[in-house]
């Protein structure tokens, strides 16, 4: 007689994480660092091609590395205390003027929050937002 089938109850993992760090490609290198120290990160050079940007213990590697499809597709989220805040900050660094494919889009109220939204010299579009 042939037992029923039970599936292993799988032990949940302990990641004991303790940072998430995507990796972005930029189309200028030196435009994009200068952009993010611009917006108020750190930089912290790892490699002639590559630098960690953080703030307040969170970050991300740039790259001098240009895939048009990757770029064109990568997105960051990040939370802020005070979207609104942020924005009258955001504004206020003039980053369009600065440089020529940045493009800003106000905030916008959602049913779960707000954000407003960024595209960085390369394409990549950074959300910040804040979670009710």
């Amino acid at each position: 007689m042939l037992e029923p089938f039970a599936p292993k109850k799988n032990k949940m993992m302990e990641h004991k994480a303790k940072s998430i760090r995507a990796f972005i490609g930029a189309k200028n290198f030196e435009v994009s660092r200068s952009f993010y120290r611009d917006l108020g990160f750190k930089e912290n050079v790892i490699f002639h091609n590559m630098s960690y940007f953080e703030t307040n213990n969170l970050g991300f590697y740039l790259q001098d590395a240009y895939v048009e499809d990757w770029i064109n597709n990568t997105m960051v989220f990040m939370e802020v205390n005070d979207v609104n805040n942020f924005w009258k900050e955001l504004i206020q660094l003039e980053l369009t003027s600065k440089y020529d494919t940045v493009k800003l889009v106000p905030v916008r109220e959602l049913d779960w929050g707000k954000e407003c939204f960024v595209h960085d010299p390369s394409g990549v579009l950074w959300h910040f937002g804040e979670f009710i």
